[in-house]
């Protein structure tokens, strides 16, 4: 590899851009709206699919001991996809999926991806209510999960209306028949049972697939209610992957970095693939780049750092407690990390000082930091190389497909309002429009159109736009503390506090107050053997923040804070454990 001459960010994007070259733009009508597109962006996620054969005996996917190359995949995958087109899966019908990360959910999902079907993740830590709602509410015809969902849902089958197909997929390689889990009109058959009724397949069904097809049903957090199902196309994954080819490209340009030959990617997998960041950003993306993944089977710094040191690993990240708790993991200055050039990172704020403290920790390696949301198809946004050490608070700039306007939070049109007061120190909720931007949610029109209008996606999120576009997320709109008239943003809050170096794990919430209404509030997780008092703390945020923003009250705790599968903070849950304690 040998470097090449640094471009600043606007060459760099300027030249990517160019007519004619791979990031090439065009405008095209999305549902009614002009959008910007990519030009050369794939048709479907078939094409991925096809393409990723192209990479032949090259490593696919690590799981414990086995490997699969890219081929083996394939096959498995055209064999699975014949199999529910014998099972009368048709285009359009939605094919659920309810698992831990095991190889079988990414042949799950290329195989429905294949065929035309929709997948639909569901999270494979909800409770029996709460999959048996997933299922219901998606119409899925067929659900491949693992021996676990089976538990959950054994006796519950039959409640879910348009389920015909259960597939089980041992995760100890056992056969399962599922004779003892027959349900009335339900039926249940082993995976790998499935996998054999057959001769194996190389080639795929045939499939005529639209890059405006319905192909992903990603179900929200549900933190204000139940879980909505943002239904997402072949167009908006598609985006997604060429938002994340771009930046790449770019900061390449920006480092000096001559990729031409850099060899594949092999990608430390933490995150749920049922979750966008996991599915969209990493899984689709590095199977149209030919990287290997590292699949984890659940979250451990000790065993990541194992992991990142056995396989060579080149990218890891997730969400950034995940990176905090490796970087602080007792083993990590015994472990070989030098193969490590990326941490990217997304689906929950980031402290500032994540990123200096990466980048003493990997001198070679690049930060990352990615904004987006189910409803933005994973990124929208990406701060990273460069960028990122320059400015650590921000999330970066919108990709070039996506516009970015900050509107007043009361505002109620359609589009934003050419005269709204902008400039760099303007606040308010952030709206999203671009390819990526899903079609809104799985029979819900009310809640839809109040978020999606006009092609545009309301983020609920608190943002300012400096000069040059850099984006810097202020606040969940919720989530802003109102004190006596002031509104304070847990996120600023949050960073000046990771700054001090006896800081874990922090949020801040609100506490409600008679007078006030509410005062600010810190939950502090001390990192191991280090001691902080509250008086220390109050101190170190007003050296930084304004009067009104140092925490009144603070919690000191030893246990993780709850967050859910995408990292974020339950701060309903958290400030409900701190008023009734």
């Amino acid at each position: 590899m040998t470097e090449t001459s640094k471009l600043t960010n606007a060459q760099a994007t300027a030249e990517l851009l160019a007519e004619g070259s791979r990031f090439e733009m065009t405008t095209t009508l999305v549902r009614g709206v002009e959008t910007k597109v990519w030009a050369h962006a794939p048709g479907s996620l078939r094409e991925v699919l096809e393409l990723s054969r192209g990479y032949g005996d090259r490593t696919f996917i690590v799981y414990e001991d086995e490997r699969y190359s890219f081929t083996e995949h394939f096959e498995l995958a055209a064999t699975l996809a014949h199999r529910l087109r014998e099972r009368n899966v048709a285009p359009g019908d939605r094919v659920a999926i309810a698992m831990r990360n095991l190889p079988e959910w990414i042949i799950a999902f290329w195989a429905t991806m294949s065929i035309g079907a929709v997948a639909v993740p569901l999270n494979a830590w909800w409770t029996t209510d709460e999959l048996v709602y997933g299922l219901d509410d998606s119409g899925s015809t067929v659900a491949i999960i693992d021996a676990e969902r089976l538990e959950r849902l054994s006796g519950h089958f039959d409640a879910i209306s348009a389920l015909h197909h259960v597939i089980v997929a041992s995760e100890s390689r056992t056969e399962l028949t599922g004779a003892d889990e027959a349900a009335d009109r339900v039926i249940v058959e082993s995976y790998a049972h499935v996998m054999a009724s057959g001769d194996a397949q190389q080639e795929l069904p045939e499939a005529d697939i639209s890059p405006d097809d319905d192909a992903t049903i990603f179900y929200t957090s549900g933190t204000t209610g139940r879980p909505k199902g943002a239904v997402g196309t072949h167009r908006n994954t598609a985006s997604n992957l060429m938002n994340l080819f771009f930046v790449s490209s770019r900061t390449s340009l920006q480092i000096g970095d001559d990729q031409s030959s850099p060899g594949p990617n092999r990608y430390l997998l933490t995150v749920p693939l049922f979750h966008a960041t996991g599915c969209q950003a990493v899984l689709v993306v590095n199977t149209a780049a030919g990287g290997t993944l590292v699949m984890m089977h659940h979250f451990d710094p000790e065993r990541a750092l194992e992991l990142i040191e056995r396989e060579q690993v080149t990218t890891f990240g997730g969400v950034p407690t995940m990176v905090m708790r490796i970087l602080d993991s007792p083993d990590f200055a015994t472990r070989d990390t030098s193969s490590v050039r990326n941490v990217s990172y997304g689906g929950a704020p980031a402290p500032p000082e994540l990123v200096r403290r990466i980048t003493a920790a990997f001198p070679v390696g690049q930060p990352g930091n990615g904004y987006g949301m189910t409803e933005t198809s994973a990124a929208s946004a990406m701060n990273s190389g460069p960028d990122y050490v320059a400015r650590p608070e921000s999330v970066g700039q919108a990709v070039p497909v996506v516009d970015v306007a900050v509107v007043p939070e009361d505002y109620e049109g359609t589009s934003p309002d050419p005269n709204r007061p902008m400039g760099p120190d303007v606040t308010g909720e952030l709206w999203i429009k671009g390819p990526n931007v899903v079609r809104g949610y799985w029979n819900r029109p009310v809640e839809s159109a109040a978020i999606f209008t006009d092609g545009w996606v309301h983020t609920g999120d608190v943002a300012r736009i400096d000069d040059e576009g850099f984006i810097y997320i202020v606040d969940r709109a919720k989530d802003v503390i109102i004190r006596g008239g002031e509104n304070i943003y847990s996120v600023e809050v949050e960073a000046a506090l990771f700054e001090h170096p006896a800081i874990a794990d922090c949020a801040v919430i609100g506490i409600p107050h008679p007078i006030l209404s509410e005062e600010v509030g810190a939950v502090i997780v001390p990192r191991p053997g280090i001691s902080v008092t509250a008086e220390e703390l109050a101190n170190h945020v007003a050296e930084r923040l304004a009067a009104f923003n140092v925490p009144a009250h603070f919690f000191f705790t030893d246990e993780p804070l709850p967050r859910n599968p995408a990292g974020k903070v339950l701060k309903r849950e958290l400030r409900a454990q701190v008023i009734d304690g």
